[in-house]
């Protein structure tokens, strides 16, 4: 049977019906001109791996909210969601919505729960990560070819 879903040309994306999608959202917190990213804890799925924070909505929760929440649970730090700058599908079928964040007012505590360690990246250094999560060199690969920019 011919499958209903369809693969686009570099980066690959899954085009889907909605309602067949997991959703997640991912914070991109700029400080200057460096990003936050966090490493994976060994107890989460792709442990070890480079990502900026984020995760899954939980039923009847906004992108804003889910942002909001995840930054909470997984660094103790209170973000302002400003614009949502991208969006994708990953090979996997999640639909994640990519959110600028306000640049954070503390300093992020990894929940070792959900995150093993934390740090700031200029895009060139997150570049070459090699155990970058492959949805967020799409991402990266977004940028670089101007599809949104980090300035208002």
């Amino acid at each position: 049977m011919p499958s209903s879903r369809t693969i686009l040309a570099e980066p690959q994306y899954i085009a889907m019906p909605r309602e067949l999608l997991v959703e997640g959202v991912v914070a991109v917190v700029p400080q200057g001109s460096r990003l936050l990213v966090i490493r994976r804890s060994r107890h989460v799925v792709a442990p070890g791996m480079f990502c900026f924070p984020g995760g899954h909505l939980e039923a009847g929760e906004s992108e804003q909210d889910a942002v909001i929440r995840e930054l909470q649970e997984e660094l103790a730090v209170t973000v302002c969601p400003k614009r949502r700058l991208w969006q994708s599908v990953t090979p996997w079928d999640v639909a994640l919505a990519w959110w600028l964040c306000d640049p954070l007012a503390t300093t992020p505590l990894p929940n070792p729960a959900e995150v093993e360690s934390v740090k700031w990246l200029e895009r060139e250094e997150l570049t070459q990560l090699p155990d970058l999560l492959e949805s967020n060199r799409h991402f990266l690969l977004a940028w670089q070819r101007g599809e949104f920019n980090l300035g208002d």
